[in-house]
């Protein structure tokens, strides 16, 4: 016999669990409606051509592959500027630097980063690697600029994989004789490689999609070729779509919603890369 306290129970823990179904379903939906949109939309466009040729008449015919190339360099250049620096960063303000004022305000600096526009990321770019530097508008500049962008995210997401490994783990190992480094290289930094891994992940994707900041430091509409260095002007598909909405009349709307499509189908498969390496490598933890 079910009580009234139990029926009460059970019914504000129906209430909550609909609330909470509720809530998710308001935040997938936009997310679906967005991907069905630019899939219906953008599909008509997608061919081999339109994936493998360069783009003519401003960009109006041809295709988007140096576009698409340029993407995936811009990628590979920021994530191997920004991840060597961003774990070690996370290391060290989590397991070797003291708690005292100046970690406190780096931690608080970092943070901050984190909500800066992208805008002045690329106006920072445009003086520092560009000018001062004397990069020029290149490649290199842009991955850089896109690097100093997602260190932030980096960071953040490297302490908060390391401050989730089991304090047990670290006091086991100190223990039987290990030094705080091997400590770190042979059982934090494993444990904690998925959260890393997702992190870094996520830091590419949002830079995959970013335009403020590569148009001042070096993204071109048009492109003789392919980048041959890392001081080549490049195309990149954000760019490609921003100038093709904004700056060429006559474009077809098919072309725009077809490079939108692309552009999102490089962000959900690296989104979709992180899980699959996020689960083997739990699971070769735990085999």
């Amino acid at each position: 016999m079910i009580t009234q306290s139990g029926k009460s129970r059970r019914l504000s823990e129906r209430t909550a669990f609909s609330l909470l179904a509720l809530t998710a379903v308001i935040v997938v939906l936009p997310v679906l409606f967005i991907v069905i949109y630019v899939t219906v939309n953008g599909i008509g466009a997608i061919s081999w051509e339109f994936l493998t040729q360069a783009p003519s008449q401003a960009g109006k015919a041809g295709g988007i592959f140096p576009a698409i190339v340029g993407t995936f360099y811009l990628m590979l250049g920021t994530i191997i500027f920004a991840l060597p620096v961003g774990v070690m960063a996370g290391i060290y303000l989590t397991e070797y630097a003291r708690d005292n004022w100046l970690t406190r305000l780096i931690n608080m600096a970092i943070l901050n980063l984190a909500g800066v526009p992208s805008i002045v990321y690329g106006l920072f770019g445009l003086g520092v690697f560009v000018m001062m530097m004397d990069f020029g508008m290149s490649l290199l500049a842009a991955s850089l600029t896109l690097a100093c962008q997602a260190l932030a995210m980096m960071i953040t997401t490297s302490r908060e994989a390391i401050l989730s490994v089991p304090r047990g783990y670290r006091e086991g190992s100190l223990a039987i004789g290990a030094t705080r480094w091997q400590t770190m290289r042979h059982i934090i930094l494993p444990e904690a490689m998925p959260g890393i891994i997702t992190g870094a992940i996520l830091s590419i994707s949002r830079a995959a999609g970013e335009t403020a900041p590569i148009l001042v430091v070096g993204a071109a509409f048009l492109t003789p070729g392919l980048p041959q260095s890392p001081f080549d002007q490049f195309m990149a598909l954000p760019y490609q779509l921003y100038t093709s909405a904004a700056h060429v009349p006559g474009m077809p709307d098919t072309t725009m919603w077809g490079i939108a499509l692309v552009l999102l189908a490089v962000v959900l498969s690296f989104n979709l890369l992180a899980s699959v390496i996020r689960w083997r490598v739990r699971r070769r933890r735990f085999a």
